[in-house]
């Protein structure tokens, strides 16, 4: 099945649970309405994670492409009880990570490398050029600054709507190790300023916008 990179126009960050559990047995089924469904409700949400985690469209757009790949080549092995957000943010970062070894192994200098923990702050993200407005530029570039531990508990979090256990489980760690990083990344992004102005709080709600 081909599945295709439309970007629906509503963006769905809840999903009852009834119909979640419907469509899990309809993809172990191997039913591709079900798939396309999935695809809907969450393809766009993925490559904002990917794209903002890795700072590069282009990568963003491979590793979501394999992401796809991956849920068509698992569907039937699904857990009946599947959460499909939790499932589908941790095989998209488990490729990220997979990604950043492999750039590891491929170049010859440390400094220029991406680093799953940058101890430096990145170039401007391309994302910047596209945003539509002064606010979310600044607040795409504080975000593309932060660590990528840091980074990612925001996204999954603040942005992706995702519980705080549930990143935990994203990202393989405890649910207090996730309070401490979501913790720490505000207090980073309160500090950050920003276009020379003076350090200010940076809600999460202004993060999610």
């Amino acid at each position: 099945m081909t599945l295709s990179r439309f970007a629906p126009v509503r963006v769905i960050t809840s999903m009852d649970r009834q119909l979640e559990l419907q469509l899990v047995r309809r993809l172990q089924a191997g039913d591709p309405d079900a798939f396309d469904a999935v695809h809907g409700a969450f393809n766009v949400r993925l490559y904002n994670f990917l794209v903002r985690l890795t700072n590069r469209r282009d990568v963003a757009e491979d590793l979501l492409e394999e992401t796809w790949l991956r849920l068509v080549g698992h569907a039937r092995r699904l857990r009946a009880d599947t959460r499909l957000a939790p499932w589908l943010f941790t095989v998209a970062r488990r490729l990220y990570v997979s990604y950043c070894r492999a750039r590891l192994l491929e170049e010859s200098h440390a400094g220029d490398l991406i680093g799953l923990w940058p101890s430096g702050s990145p170039g401007p993200s391309p994302l910047a050029a596209a945003e539509a407005s002064e606010a979310q530029r600044r607040i795409a570039t504080a975000l593309g600054s932060l660590p990528v531990p840091y980074r990612e508990a925001l996204l999954l979090v603040a942005v992706d709507g995702l519980q705080p256990s549930e990143a935990a489980d994203v990202c393989g760690v405890t649910a207090e190790a996730m309070r401490q990083r979501l913790s720490r990344a505000r207090a980073l992004l309160a500090r950050r300023p920003t276009d020379g102005e003076r350090p200010r709080l940076v809600s999460l709600n202004e993060v999610s916008t």
